[in-house]
């Protein structure tokens, strides 16, 4: 038995090696036919260690990425062959493939790059942390109340920056000898100024309701999915109403683990396409596509489960509701937004219409959301978060100049000092 699993295993490893090996002769291929990146041209650099597997960290930073390299050039370095055949497939920033760290250094060595951010945490980040003369900086691929917001390793970047209030709150509260108010900056949520994506349906007078529940969880404390609790019974009300268009957005690993939790699943979409069969006006949508954005706009209302969706529609600033883990053994946190949040509890699920024109119409609850809304991202005025985000950067390269003149300067003295005691000797 025992061979019998060290050679599975081996033979895994070997696939995994071959993929990769052919992973990294198509990316080598596919940037040989392309123009060689300028020297001394990019300024900003992001740096992405992960493959295919983890894109979607770096999916909605591409187009705020692409408008501040209006102003300062960005590339992002990608280790991973899978990640940057991705990167090179979606039409993403331009991207230096630097397997190795000799790649590494001689595509630093050869560019102007002044400002290095990080949106995971990544162990192979330490690889780039070597390089000084310019900054480090954790700007993640979301915002949420989980532990891996506070983790010790934001003490490993120069900054960070961060959505709002919140997460300052957060660092300062779980952090020891950390300097919130100088090692970060508040930017809010540059990723909702690009929504991305396009409606999959023509607007009319339905109410639109988001249901985007996560996975079932593998352990009890992360047992938060929604599907077979709760997901079954508010898509079958709102599809009977006519009045309500239903975008459903699942998890991609729902089922993964419990089968029943896979066969709720099924059972919605079945029901979505016969909703769409019996009356084509309605126009419900199963999304299991790559972007993120457009759904989050477009709806009126928002069902979400505890997962960092809370916080992707929360920026939205639009009616938002969390169901209540069925399982008591599941972990809520109730230091931020989920203790003052709309709970959507199974009851609940079976009376949902009635529930979603209530978070629509409640002063009450639209106050408390404009009061959470500002408290994670601050001002949420299109553009507003853009304009942080540059001022930002802008700020770090104001600090990078004088860095660098006082370096040079620091020079020039040592080298005025040498001069003078060759005078002296000559004399």
């Amino acid at each position: 038995m025992g061979a019998l699993s060290d050679a599975k295993k081996a033979y895994r490893l070997l696939t995994r090696a071959l993929a990769s090996r052919s992973a990294v002769q198509r990316v080598r291929r596919r940037l040989a036919e392309r123009e060689p990146h300028p020297l001394d041209h990019f300024q900003v650099a992001v740096y992405f260690a992960d493959g295919a597997v983890n894109m979607y960290q770096m999916r909605q930073w591409y187009r705020p990425l692409a408008e501040l390299s209006k102003r300062w050039p960005v590339v992002v370095l990608s280790r991973s062959a899978t990640g940057a055949e991705k990167l090179l497939d979606e039409d993403g920033p331009p991207v230096a493939f630097v397997p190795k760290v000799r790649d590494l250094e001689r595509f630093i060595a050869q560019q102007d790059i002044r400002v290095v951010l990080y949106v995971n945490q990544n162990t192979r980040n330490f690889q780039m942390f070597r390089y000084g003369r310019r900054w480090h900086v954790f700007i993640n691929h979301g915002e949420s109340d989980k532990m891996y917001m506070t983790t010790n390793q934001y003490k490993a970047y120069d900054y960070a920056f961060v959505a709002g209030q919140a997460a300052r709150d957060r660092l300062s509260r779980t952090l020891w000898d950390y300097d919130v108010d100088r090692r970060t900056m508040d930017i809010g949520r540059p990723q909702a100024d690009h929504y991305s994506g396009t409606l999959p349906y023509t607007p009319d007078e339905r109410t639109v309701v988001l249901y985007a529940p996560t996975w079932e969880g593998d352990r009890p404390s992360a047992l938060y999915g929604s599907i077979a609790t709760h997901g079954e019974a508010l898509v079958k009300k709102l599809l009977a109403t006519g009045a309500h268009r239903v975008i459903y957005r699942p998890h991609p690993r729902s089922g993964v683990v419990d089968e029943a939790y896979g066969a709720a699943h099924r059972r919605i979409i079945s029901a979505i396409n016969a909703a769409n069969s019996a009356d084509p006006t309605a126009q419900h949508v199963y999304d299991h596509g790559a972007e993120l954005g457009w759904q989050l706009s477009a709806a009126d209302v928002a069902i979400v489960d505890i997962s960092a969706m809370v916080y992707d529609r929360l920026a939205a600033g639009k009616p938002l509701m969390i169901t209540r883990p069925a399982d008591e053994r599941a972990s809520i946190d109730t230091t931020g937004y989920l203790a003052d949040c709309e709970w959507l509890t199974v009851e609940g699920a079976s009376r949902i219409v009635t529930e979603v024109e209530r978070v629509r119409a409640d002063d009450a609850a639209v106050a408390r959301l404009r009061m959470w809304v500002q408290h994670y991202f601050g001002d949420t005025t299109p553009g507003v978060a853009t304009e942080k985000f540059h001022a930002a950067v802008e700020t770090l390269m104001q600090e990078w100049e004088q860095w660098q003149a006082h370096e040079v300067g620091a020079i020039r003295e040592d080298e005025d000092d040498d001069d003078e005691e060759a005078d002296e000797e000559d004399a």
